[in-house]
């Protein structure tokens, strides 16, 4: 088979992949059952989709209804639901800044042409690895309190608070969540649990997308300075993936905060909106208080 079939055989196999794709979402075949009754002319099929419920009778008529919102469908609350997106997306971008933190292949070297090293630059230490023999061989700064340049002292002040942030964040969440037995005769609490746990989630985004980035401006002028000076010297650096490892989980927190603020108080029925209500009084405690009234209008008028 030449290049030209192949091309033409691997675009009908994608427009027929397209095809089946779009029918499956859109017919509402996903689940279905029948109900016969007491005799077969009262059978009825029943067909549940993606967008639709449809009511197929045997006489041949049928009826189909759409669902009443995408966001409320039946099995599921769309909150519940944002919560363990918004959980899943800080779970894992936590993961993503601790790692950045952690590692130290921020800069990496892009133009050594006899690819006889491999040089990482970190946050905590330098790492260079023998391309021939694998071996890494790493030199720890020196210290802490030792004076370093101001992209290490920024980005590493921006990213343990970052840190913190995120995790004190996902712990909220996680006694937030509606599946969590942790106050759930209080869905007020939890609610607002879950709204704190979006503001301190943005928060800690920010702090971590400004590290990363501070960084990678750095590492991007130093290049550029060097290439207008026509100066070489021997090894040029890059953005290493612990960088975009900070920018991806700095990006990741902010789309679960979005999700547990915005999207989740647009998604929360009002009546749920812990909005602050009077309690009702006993109705012993009312009469003793409309006849008191009473007593003090009488007593003024004498």
């Amino acid at each position: 088979m030449g290049g030209g079939a192949r091309e033409v055989a691997g675009y009908l196999a994608a427009l027929a992949g397209w095809v089946a794709g779009l029918a499956a979402a859109v017919l509402p075949q996903w689940r279905q059952s029948s109900y016969a009754g007491d005799a077969i002319i009262t059978a009825v099929g029943l067909h549940e989709g993606l967008w639709m419920s449809c009511a197929a009778q045997s006489t041949g008529q049928v009826q189909c209804r759409l669902h009443d919102s995408l966001l409320s469908l039946e099995g599921l609350p769309m909150s519940a639901a944002l919560q363990v997106t918004a959980f899943g997306f800080a779970l894992l971008s936590t993961l993503f800044l601790l790692l950045a933190t952690c590692t130290d292949c921020w800069m990496v070297n892009a133009d050594d042409s006899l690819e006889v090293s491999h040089k990482c630059r970190g946050l905590w230490r330098e790492c260079v690895t023998n391309m021939q023999d694998g071996v890494r061989t790493c030199d720890q700064y020196d210290s802490i309190l030792a004076d370093h340049p101001v992209k290490i002292v920024v980005t590493r002040t921006l990213m343990i608070t970052a840190d913190l942030l995120a995790g004190l964040a996902l712990a909220t969440l996680v006694l937030g969540l509606d599946c969590i037995t942790f106050l759930k005769e209080d869905p007020c609490v939890k609610l607002k649990m879950c709204y704190g746990a979006g503001v301190i989630l943005c928060a800690g985004s920010i702090l971590g997308l400004i590290g990363s980035v501070w960084y990678a401006v750095d590492v991007y002028v130093e290049r550029a300075m060097l290439v207008s000076h026509n100066i070489f010297l021997g090894v040029h650096y890059d953005f290493g993936w612990s960088c975009w490892l900070g920018m991806a989980g700095s990006m990741g927190c902010f789309v679960a905060s979005v999700l547990l603020t915005c999207c989740l108080y647009a998604c929360t029925a009002p009546s749920s909106h812990c909005q602050l209500q009077r309690h009702p009084q006993p109705q012993g405690q009312t009469a003793t208080r409309t006849a008191t009234s009473k007593m003090y209008a009488m007593d003024s008028r004498v």
